[in-house]
């Protein structure tokens, strides 16, 4: 059998894959179409370049005059630098603690301020009748031969119901006799307080006694009166070598109003104290409590003095730590 030629084959192939095509295709009713309605729907299909740049449904991916953003104002900061630049005054908020004076510990130099602080002394001092009427009040044994007052007066006096408004009328007698006893007790402090005078502030030589008061405003808070006793012997050389001749500081009152206890103001004069004790009389000088101090005279037993002995033993170690606090500052 004779070969036919390969490029037979390929068009051979080629003419019946184009013959079977075409045919298939205008065999499909509604598909036949001529190839001048393909070129025409090819032309039609090429989109004008400028119909990519619309923006209307499409994003716009390059820079483009047409779209742009506004221009941006002046921020906030920048406002604000050139509002100060221009003199313009910002509004700042309130200070709270605007008004408010200050705390001022120091040495009291006017008269009148040095009797308000002596006032304010013998104030302390009548306190403490107070405080003496509620230690014999709520003392165990007064409490227990209260109660059995009491219940010895209802054992006499209740026989029927009809006695109980006697009971209870001779009950508050005898409490209120209770109460005026205690007061007539305690009545000593008051006493002590009147004897609180301008001499009381002198010693021996009539030199007066440092007056201390701490400030707020134009009210006297807190008040502590020191008294610098000078050593004898010895001072003279002392006194050339550092002009200080050494000694003792004694506290001799040392009090706060009521409402302003708790607040510091007690430890600030302490702490003035020590150093116009160090100032006067030397880094040597020692300072405590003095024995006969404005509020250590006792009117009751000593069986009632209990709370008392407490508070000056809460003031010498509130002292000592003090001395201790000012001590650790000067060696550092």
């Amino acid at each position: 059998m004779k070969e036919l030629p390969l490029d037979f084959h390929l068009r051979h192939y080629t003419n019946y894959t184009n013959t079977v095509v075409f045919d298939t295709i205008n065999a499909v009713p509604g598909l036949k179409t001529s190839a001048a309605f393909f070129s025409f729907l090819r032309a039609n299909l090429v989109l004008p370049s400028s119909t990519l740049n619309s923006t209307t449904s499409t994003p716009l991916l390059d820079p483009s005059s047409s779209q742009t953003l506004p221009p941006l104002g002046p921020s906030t900061l920048a406002t604000m630098s050139s509002a100060d630049d221009a003199g313009d005054e910002v509004l700042l908020p309130p200070n709270p603690l605007e008004g408010v004076p200050e705390l001022i510990t120091k040495p009291l130099t006017t008269e009148d301020d040095k009797i308000s602080a002596l006032k304010l002394v013998a104030d302390s001092i009548a306190q403490q009748r107070n405080i003496a009427a509620s230690a014999i009040i709520f003392n165990p044994l007064i409490l227990a031969l209260y109660i059995g007052l009491m219940a010895a007066i209802s054992q006499y006096l209740y026989k029927d119901r009809g006695d109980i408004g006697v009971v209870i009328t001779t009950g508050a007698g005898v409490t209120m006799a209770c109460l005026v006893a205690i007061r007539s007790a305690t009545g000593g402090y008051l006493t002590a307080a009147e004897e609180m005078t301008w001499k009381w502030a002198q010693n021996e030589d009539g030199e007066d006694d440092i007056i201390i008061g701490s400030r707020f405003g134009d009210e006297i808070m807190g008040a502590a009166v020191l008294r610098l006793e000078r050593s004898g012997n010895g001072g003279a050389k002392k006194k050339k070598a550092s002009g200080k001749t050494g000694g003792k500081g004694l506290v001799r009152a040392w009090t706060v109003r009521v409402k302003y206890r708790g607040k510091g103001v007690g430890t600030e004069l302490l702490e003035e104290a020590v150093r116009i004790t160090r100032e006067k009389l030397g880094n040597s000088a020692e300072i405590g409590f003095a024995a006969e101090h404005a509020n250590s005279k006792k009117v009751l037993p000593n069986f009632f003095n209990g709370i008392f002995k407490k508070k000056e033993a809460r003031a010498a170690r509130a002292l000592e730590k003090v001395v201790e606090s000012m001590d650790g500052k000067k060696k550092k």
